[in-house]
C-alpha cells in the first residue's frame, strides 16, 4: 500500500487502528444515546460502522501515521493522529449522508466519535511508551531546531534519547536531519519526526539528500568494518565522524539526559571503534557468583590486564582482594583506583616478585586465596628476546611458583593469562608462555585424575589465550599515538604484518567468563580457552586509520616508514596450532583448544634445568633448553629485503 506497510510493526499498528475505528462508532453512539441505543442501532449502526471503517482505512493509509514508532511516541505523533482523526470525521459525515440521509443520527455524534477515536488511537501508543520508559516526563515533548546538522547512524534507544534531548533544549547545538538504520529494518519510519532514510549501505545517498556537517554513531558497539567504511566515506566527503557516549552516560545518572545537548558529550571515534566487533554475550551473574564473598589474588595487578581484572573483580564484591606486583608505582596506582571506587572493599597491596618462591608461598599462606588470577608476565617480544633468562624466570618459573603455591594452599581456581604468541612461537616470549601453558595443563589433568579418597578438593587450572590488547604496555597503539603527536613518521615493521586486537575490557570479561566455564566443566580439563578475536588487522591499515582519526592525511601530513621486522617477530599470529582441535563452549566468544599434553614430571625436570641456567645467566643454554622443551619453537630467519624496506 505504502512503503511503511512493508514493515511488519507498521502493519500491526494499522490493523490495530482499523479495529479501533470500527469499535469507536458504536461506542460513541452508546455514549450519546445511552438506553435508547437499540433504537438507533437498528436505524443506521451497520451502515455507520461500515462507512466509518472504510473511511478510516483510506485516511489512515495516506496519513503518515505509520512512520512513527510506538516505542518513541511523542507530541508530533499525537498531532499526526489528530489530523488523521479529524479528516476521517470530516469525510465520514457526507459519506453517511449519501447512505442514510442522516435522518436518525444525533448531530453531536461526529464530535463524540472524534474524541473517542482520538483516545483509542493515542492511548495505546502513549501507554506503551510510558510502560517501556517507566516514566511520564518525556512523553509530550515538542521538536525544535538546533544549530549543526547531523546524521545519526543507528535507530535505537540512543538515537531516540539524543533526538528528544535536542528537541527539549532550544539552545542545543545539533539538529538531527536524518537517521540511517544499520540493519535497514526501520527504513521509512520516524523517531520524533526524524525519518529513518536508509540502510547503512545507502549512507552516501542519505548524506547527499540531508547534507549534514557531522555523522554520529549512536550505538555503543558498531562493527569495526562498518566504522572503517564510514570513516573513509566521511573523510572523502569532508565530514567528521563521531559517536555518542554510552546510553548510561547519556542519561546523566538521574535519567535526565541533560548532557546530550552539549557539544562535549559527542566524542571522536577512537581506535577501539575501528577494531570493534559484535558484542559477545557474557554471563555477568555467573561471574558475580564465582567471585562474590571469596578471597581473590591477582598477580601483575598493576599491569594493563591485571589492573582491569582488579577493577572488574572488585565490582563483584569479593570478600578480600589481594593485589600483587613488583612495580611499586603501578601497585600504588591500582590500589588507589580500587580505594576510590570501592572504599569498603577489604583489600591489600603486596609488593612481591612471582620469581621469588618463598615470597609467593608466604603470600599464599597469609592470604589463603580461593581464586588466583595470574597476569604477571614479561610480554614485550624484542626485549624478552634480548633477555631470555629474565623471560624464563618470570614467565616460566614465576608461573610454576604461583601454580605450585596455589596447589599447596588449596586454591579452588588458578587462571593463567596466556597469548597467541604461544602458538608456533618464533620468540622467547612465546615459547616461555607455551611452556607455562603446558605446566598448568599438566597440573589440571593431575588434579582431575587424583583419587577422591584424599579428601582434598582439587584445584582447577584454567588457561586463557588471546591476542593483542589495545593500549597495553608495549602495544603498537600508544606508539603510533605518540609518533602522530610528534608529527611523524609512523614506523611500521612490515607492510603485510597483521595482528589480532581486542579491548582490555572485553578481554578481561572473557577471561572471567572462561573462569566460570572452567570451574563448571570437568571436560575442559587440560584444554586451553581461546578468545575469539575476530579478523586480524593489518598494522599498516591501522596506522593509516589512526592518522585519519587525527585529522591528517597519510603519506602527506604523516609519513609511514618501514623499519623491518624485529627479532622474534612473525608476520602473522595464530590463535590455534594446526594440531590443536577446536571445540565450542557455552559462550560464543570462547572456544576450547586441545593441545599436546606434556608429562608433568618431565616438565618439572625441564623447568628445574631452565631455572638453574637462567639464574646462572647462561643465556645460550637457556635458549637451547627452551627449544628442547617447546619443539614448535622456531626462530624465523629474517628476509634482508624485507628488513631493509
Amino acid at each position: 500500500m505504502l512503503r511503511p506497510f512493508k514493515i511488519r510493526p507498521a502493519r500491526v499498528a494499522f490493523f490495530h487502528d482499523v479495529v479501533m475505528a470500527a469499535a469507536s462508532f458504536p461506542l460513541s453512539l452508546y455514549l450519546r444515546v445511552g438506553p435508547d441505543f437499540d433504537y438507533f442501532a437498528d436505524a443506521f449502526l451497520v451502515e455507520g460502522v461500515a462507512a466509518f471503517t472504510v473511511t478510516a482505512v483510506l485516511v489512515f493509509s495516506l496519513s503518515g501515521m505509520y512512520r512513527g514508532i510506538w516505542r518513541y511516541a511523542s507530541t508530533k505523533d499525537l498531532i499526526t493522529i489528530t489530523k488523521a482523526v479529524s479528516l476521517v470525521v470530516v469525510v465520514f459525515v457526507p459519506v453517511l449522508f449519501l447512505v442514510t440521509r442522516l435522518e436518525d443520527m444525533p448531530r453531536s455524534l461526529p464530535l463524540i466519535n472524534w474524541f473517542v477515536l482520538l483516545v483509542l488511537l493515542g492511548g495505546p501508543r502513549f501507554s506503551y511508551r510510558i510502560f517501556k520508559d517507566r516514566r511520564l516526563d518525556h512523553v509530550l515533548e515538542m521538536d525544535d531546531s538546533a544549530r549543526m546538522r547531523v546524521l545519526l547512524v543507528g535507530a535505537g534507544d540512543e538515537a531516540e534519547l539524543f533526538i528528544r534531548e535536542q528537541a527539549r533544549d532550544r539552545g542545543a547545538p545539533f539538529k538531527v536531519v536524518g537517521i540511517v538504520d544499520e540493519k535497514g529494518r526501520r527504513v521509512g519510519r520516524e523517531i520524533h519526526g526524524v525519518a529513518v532514510m536508509g540502510a547503512l549501505s545507502e549512507v552516501e545517498t542519505v548524506i547527499a539528500a540531508t547534507k549534514p556537517r557531522r555523522v554520529i554513531l549512536t550505538k555503543e558497539r558498531t562493527g569495526g568494518e562498518d566504522v572503517r567504511a564510514l570513516l573513509a566515506i566521511t573523510e572523502r566527503l569532508g565530514l567528521t565522524l563521531a559517536r555518542l557516549p554510552r546510553l548510561s552516560e547519556l542519561k546523566d545518572g538521574d535519567g535526565s539526559g541533560s548532557n546530550t545537548g552539549n557539544e562535549s558529550s559527542i566524542r571522536p571515534i577512537a581506535v577501539e571503534d575501528l577494531l570493534g566487533r559484535a558484542q559477545t554475550w557474557l554471563d555477568r551473574e555467573a561471574m558475580a557468583a564465582l567471585v562474590r564473598g571469596r578471597r581473590v589474588l591477582v598477580t601483575g595487578a598493576g599491569g594493563t590486564i591485571g589492573g582491569e581484572l582488579v577493577r572488574q573483580i572488585a565490582a563483584f564484591e569479593p570478600a578480600r582482594l589481594a593485589l600483587l606486583d613488583n612495580a611499586e608505582f603501578h601497585l600504588y596506582q591500582i590500589d588507589m583506583d580500587v580505594a576510590r571506587h570501592h572504599p569498603d572493599l577489604d583489600r591489600v597491596a603486596i609488593l612481591g616478585d612471582v620469581r621469588d618462591r618463598a615470597r609467593i608461598d608466604d603470600v599464599m599462606r597469609r592470604e589463603s586465596p580461593e581464586l588466583v588470577f595470574h597476569a604477571a608476565a614479561y610480554k614485550h617480544v624484542p626485549i624478552v628476546e634480548m633477555n631470555p633468562n629474565e623471560g624464563v624466570l618470570t614467565n616460566v618459573v614465576g608461573t610454576r611458583n604461583v601454580a605450585d603455591a596455589s596447589l599447596n594452599a588449596g586454591v579452588e581456581l588458578m587462571v593463567l593469562i596466556s597469548t597467541d604468541k604461544a602458538v608456533h612461537p618464533s620468540n622467547v616470549m612465546g615459547a616461555t608462555k607455551r611452556l607455562a601453558e603446558s605446566y598448568c595443563q599438566a597440573l589440571d589433568l593431575q588434579e582431575r585424575d587424583a583419587p577422591e579418597s584424599t579428601g582434598d578438593k582439587p584445584t582447577r587450572f584454567v588457561v586463557v589465550r588471546f591476542g593483542n590488547v589495545l593500549g597495553s604496555t608495549g602495544s603498537v597503539i600508544p606508539l603510533f599515538q605518540d609518533q602522530i603527536a610528534r608529527g611523524g613518521p609512523i614506523t611500521v615493521t612490515h607492510p603485510e604484518m597483521t595482528r589480532y586486537f581486542m579491548t582490555v575490557r572485553e578481554a578481561v570479561g572473557l577471561v572471567l567468563q572462561a573462569s566460570v566455564l572452567g570451574v563448571g566443566d570437568v571436560g575442559a580439563s587440560g584444554k586451553i580457552h581461546v578468545l575469539e578475536m575476530g579478523e586480524p588487522v593489518r598494522i599498516l591499515d591501522l596506522a593509516r586509520q589512526m592518522i585519519r582519526l587525527a585529522g591528517l592525511v597519510p603519506d602527506e601530513d604523516i609519513v609511514i616508514q618501514y623499519i623491518g621486522m624485529r627479532p622474534g617477530e612473525k608476520l602473522h599470529e595464530r590463535l590455534l596450532h594446526e594440531s590443536e582441535s577446536r571445540m565450542t563452549t557455552a559462550c560464543e566468544g570462547l572456544m576450547l583448544a586441545a593441545p599436546r599434553i606434556a608429562n608433568l614430571t618431565a616438565l618439572q625436570d625441564v623447568i628445574d634445568d631452565l631455572e638453574a641456567n637462567a639464574r646462572a645467566r647462561n643465556g645460550e643454554q637457556t635458549r637451547a633448553l627452551l627449544h628442547g622443551a617447546v619443539p614448535e619453537f622456531q626462530e624465523p630467519v629474517l628476509d634482508n629485503a624485507d628488513a631493509d624496506r
